[in-house]
């Protein structure tokens, strides 16, 4: 797959409003705690995609930049987060946002800094960050060994999917990370889960820019394999992701 990261969901909008996980409102406490995160701050949410971390973010009563390149995923922000005057869309690049220097308290990247990490970026977030602010990188990171389910559908995205190996944000490890921080940085996980029934988990997996789209030749195969592994797996018609949500505050 060649298509740029801020092209690659462009025809995942809906599935990734429906079915994507949002994240403990723990953070919040976390982010106040260690990162200064009041009702007064102005947060950047770079990758904001549909705005699920910005909705998470507008709880704390601060301001939302939610910078996204995507203009399907963007536009999708803007409609579900329309009664909400602290939210700002803003059509930018984590490495080109358009904010003002020193502008902002807080930089979140929700799920999307494994699509931008490179030294553009944190030239970016140095310009756009005020003196003493902080980054905050969150991901649900769904575990992969928990359950026989788990394991069965982890296989199937490594036998099916047409990146996944490649694109995973778990390719951020310790190093990576300790280059971006100039400082020490902090980390926390949450528990975090979601439960599907066919539909939704179906729904769950074509949100992913890595399983192959309707049209492909892989993907009735993809949903054969799917539907025998909630056959086998489901109870009660359900079935569970579970996840380790990791929070990585810094400077």
């Amino acid at each position: 797959m060649s298509r740029a990261p801020e092209e690659r969901f462009s025809d995942r909008v809906e599935n990734y409003i429906r079915y994507r996980p949002s994240y403990p409102e723990s953070i919040l406490d976390a982010l106040q705690a260690n990162a200064g995160l009041s009702k007064v701050s102005i947060v950047a949410d770079i990758g904001s995609g549909t705005g699920i971390s910005s909705a998470l973010l507008l709880k704390a009563g601060c301001v939302v930049y939610g910078v996204e390149p995507n203009a399907a995923m963007r536009e999708a922000a803007e409609r579900l987060l329309t009664a909400e005057p602290n939210f700002k869309s803003v059509d930018g690049r984590a490495d080109a946002t358009s904010l003002p220097d020193g502008s902002v308290d807080l930089i979140v990247a929700a799920q999307a800094f494994h699509w931008f990490n490179t030294p553009e970026t944190r030239r970016e977030f140095q310009r756009i960050l005020k003196p003493g602010g902080h980054v905050a990188l969150i991901w649900n990171e769904r575990q992969i060994d928990a359950s026989p389910f788990l394991r069965d559908y982890e296989t199937l995205l490594l036998n099916i999917s047409t990146d996944y190996t490649a694109v995973r944000h778990e390719n951020i490890d310790a190093t990576a990370l300790a280059a971006f921080f100039e400082e020490p940085y902090q980390t926390w996980v949450f528990e975090n889960q979601q439960s599907f029934d066919l539909e939704g988990l179906k729904g769950r997996l074509l949100s992913c820019s890595y399983a192959p789209a309707p049209g492909h030749q892989a993907h009735e195969a993809m949903l054969a394999e799917l539907r025998r592994t909630f056959g086998q797996h489901h109870v009660e018609d359900r079935v569970t992701f579970l996840y380790d949500t990791k929070l990585y505050i810094g400077r």
